[in-house]
């Protein structure tokens, strides 16, 4: 159930010693990024300020993670699952996740836990990092620069490229051109303001509309 203020004394803190389990993971692109505890204090004080907050079992209080860091965790959702003894936090980090400076506390391939398709997700992040940096000597920040129209033939050149590829090419040939391609579609949206999210979306949408 998605957790409201009004549904912590229906948690079975009980199970544990007035502690349950939190599974945090990434908003975003799907990374498992820590476990942690709460008690019902740590789990109010998360639900009100909107960030991850834990009962510290070494240092029996609760803290917020990334008090000292920086690195707090954005609270996106909270579930609990059927048997309402453990948690499952969607986040976005600001920052590295683990004290010891990786993206996760079971290191940084994220593609490892979650799936190789989850570099899309970080392949976004990297565009929208060029795009507020500027740099002279990136392509993307270039790219942005020209507007859509440019970035709109690009991406038709790279369709068409796509496309023939397919047809004449090897495939590792058609593999490149496929990722320039969505390299290309990817900037192309955010130049628009829009995310790979919101086309995942649409293909869901037309999923259940199908089926």
């Amino acid at each position: 159930m998605n957790l409201q203020l009004t549904d912590i004394d229906a948690l079975a803190f009980d199970k544990a010693g007035g502690l349950i389990p939190v599974i945090v993971q990434h908003a975003d692109n799907g990374a498992v990024l820590m476990l942690g505890y709460m008690n019902s204090a740590a789990l109010r004080e998360t639900l009100q300020r909107r960030r991850v907050v834990f009962f510290s079992r070494s240092r029996q209080r609760l803290w917020e993670k990334g008090e000292t860091s920086g690195h707090t965790l954005d609270l996106i959702d909270l579930v609990a699952d059927c048997d309402r003894d453990t948690l499952l936090a969607t986040a976005l980090p600001r920052g590295p996740v683990c004290h010891q400076g990786t993206r996760t506390c079971f290191g940084d391939d994220v593609r490892t836990r979650c799936g190789r398709l989850s570099f899309l997700a970080d392949l976004q992040q990297i565009i929208e990092q060029r795009a507020t940096q500027r740099s002279e000597d990136s392509y993307t920040a270039k790219l942005l620069a020209s507007g859509p129209k440019r970035i709109a033939q690009k991406v038709g050149e790279e369709g068409l490229e796509t496309a023939l590829a397919a047809l004449v090419d090897s495939d590792p040939q058609l593999i490149g051109e496929a990722a320039d391609l969505l390299f290309h579609l990817s900037v192309l949206l955010r130049s628009r303001g829009l995310t790979l999210e919101q086309v995942v979306d649409e293909l869901a949408r037309r999923h259940l509309a199908a089926s």
